[in-house]
């Protein structure tokens, strides 16, 4: 394990031994600070606090914000709920894994600045189908205008 790594966590582990934080806060912080939860992060972890590292996986996967994998530098996320299905997410997706590469189950570019994930719901049905790139917004989408919207990211 590289020493700036365990320096960042022994600093969390100090934190949350000090505040009395739980297996959430931990991986939150975990999260923040790596970019993603790392395997060695949670078994030195996992070590260090006597926590089995079942109880960290046990909630890193069981909560949608934890990730388990390393992420792109931007994140589109596009709304599969219902509305949002009826009124063509799922093109919307296809166009999008064309346009970025991505094969199969893969969902973060080789050259990680993107990372494309669906979500069941955004709360914005009014503007459906929605695509959220990063913390923008983009409504009444469609595959053309998302390959438009996404191409000032690309550089």
């Amino acid at each position: 394990m590289e020493k700036q790594m365990e320096e960042v966590l022994e600093s969390i582990y100090q934190k949350s031994v000090a505040h009395g934080d739980n297996i959430i806060t931990v991986l939150q912080n975990m999260q923040n600070e790596l970019g993603y939860i790392q395997e060695e992060a949670v078994y030195w972890y996992s070590k260090r606090a006597n926590i089995p590292a079942s109880q960290f996986y046990g909630v890193a996967t069981f909560y949608s914000q934890f990730h388990l994998n390393p992420r792109g530098k931007n994140i589109i996320t596009v709304c599969s709920g219902t509305v949002c299905h009826v009124k063509g997410a799922q093109r919307i997706v296809s166009k999008l894994k064309e346009e970025l590469k991505l094969k199969d189950k893969e969902q973060t570019t080789k050259d990680m600045n993107f990372t494309l994930e669906n979500v069941n719901c955004v709360g914005a049905c009014s503007i459906a189908p929605v695509v959220i790139v990063n913390e923008k917004v983009f409504g009444k989408q469609s595959p053309d205008k998302m390959v438009k919207n996404i191409k000032p990211y690309k550089e």
